[in-house]
């Protein structure tokens, strides 16, 4: 690819990723549009999620980190619990001891609309209802066909998808399918009912995970992932039905179930997947990031997806080919994607396992965490050099 003097990118997906990759390759000069399939990915979507200091610090990069950081609220610490309310260690959350930087919990839809905010201020258009159903690499660019009959040209194309990725499809018929992972997630908000802000709880129940974390504002934000082997119909269960339910889940494990019983929001539930190693990131004039590529989840999702966003940027604004872009994120995302597998089986695990855990997690907390995440926390994503 040549250097991005006047380059058109197409990115596809409107989400944290494509916001974020948007953003990144305007700020070094690219001519971005976003391609959106649904009228609004912003919004009251999905769940909170955190954001640990390498992905604050990507953000630093793409010059929004304050507009996010005042969107949510830092949480400074993490507490680990036994399903026997045994406490499994105290540590930094999604950080190191010796960072500046505390990790940032926030809404995801309030993610997306700083990003998208940013990105339209640094000149990207984003156009929503395109649902992408092909492309056709031409090697002078490349072409995006949507639903509506709509097509757009490019010299780049950025599968910015999500887990369900068109793009990734059409870049290899071959590729992974997502599947299930045995477990779902409700989450909502409560009343305070206990504990001060800026702690994350997790607690490692006999019927999957609970953490819950009380915010400034005097709520408790909470996410229930219960393990369930067999896939279940979530949409069956109204969503007035779920805090009762989850406190039944959960009634042998050292859950507040009054948090829960005083619940007065709850999210949409969904159904956690994995998906296999995607053996095609980039080809010709096509790349993927983000959850199109590899969802890593464990707290690092939106994080990953923003550091992918940087590296990308650096790579074209070099002129530089999209295999450098794949060569430089495959190693690092490999080592996350198995932290992640690692810790999923945890939120699975049975009694033997369970009992496994209560007996090493306390020695890890203690003696390992700083040596073990180091290479997470204190990563350099370098410069991303603005457009003149």
């Amino acid at each position: 690819m040549s250097a991005p003097s006047g380059i058109k990118v197409a990115v596809i997906g409107g989400g944290v990723a494509g916001a974020a990759a948007a953003l990144a390759l305007a700020r070094t000069g690219a001519e971005v549009t976003v391609h959106e399939a649904h009228p609004d990915p912003a919004g009251p979507v999905g769940s909170f999620l955190s954001l640990a200091v390498n992905g604050l610090r990507g953000l630093e990069l793409l010059g929004c980190l304050e507009q996010v950081r005042a969107a949510g609220f830092e949480v400074p610490e993490q507490r680990l619990w036994s399903g026997g309310g045994k406490p499994l260690g105290t540590m930094p959350r999604g950080r190191l001891a010796s960072d500046d930087l505390h990790g940032v919990t926030l809404m995801r839809g309030r993610l997306v609309e700083v990003l998208r905010a940013e990105a339209e201020r640094a000149g990207v258009r984003i156009v929503t209802g395109r649902r992408l159903t092909g492309h056709h690499d031409h090697g002078a660019g490349v072409r995006a066909e949507f639903a509506d009959g709509s097509t757009a040209e490019a010299d780049l194309l950025v599968g910015a998808d999500g887990l369900w990725s068109a793009t990734r499809t059409l870049l290899d018929p071959a590729a992974p399918d997502p599947a299930y992972a045995g477990l779902y997630n409700v989450s909502g908000r409560a009343e305070q009912v206990a504990g001060a802000p800026g702690t994350f709880n997790m607690v490692f129940g006999r019927n999957g995970a609970f953490a819950y974390l009380p915010a400034p504002d005097g709520t408790v934000w909470w996410s229930a992932q219960p393990a369930e082997p067999r896939q279940p119909d979530l949409a069956a269960v109204p969503l007035s039905e779920w805090p009762e339910r989850l406190a039944e889940t959960y009634a042998a494990d050292p859950v507040p179930l009054a948090l829960l019983r005083a619940a007065t929001e709850v999210h949409r539930p969904t159904l956690m997947h994995t998906l296999a190693p995607v053996p095609v990131w980039q080809r010709g004039r096509t790349v993927l990031i983000g959850d199109a590529a590899h969802p890593v989840g464990a707290g690092q999702g939106a994080s990953m997806a923003i550091e992918d966003a940087v590296v990308l940027a650096q790579v074209v604004s070099a002129g530089r080919s999209l295999a450098e872009y794949e060569e430089r994120r495959r190693a690092r995302v490999g080592r996350m994607l198995k932290a992640a597998a690692a810790n999923r089986e945890a939120k699975k695990a049975g009694p033997v396992a369970r009992r496994v855990n209560d007996l090493v997690m306390p020695l890890f907390s203690r003696y390992a965490y700083t040596r073990s995440t180091a290479w997470l926390y204190t990563h350099d994503l370098g410069e991303l050099t603005p457009a003149a």
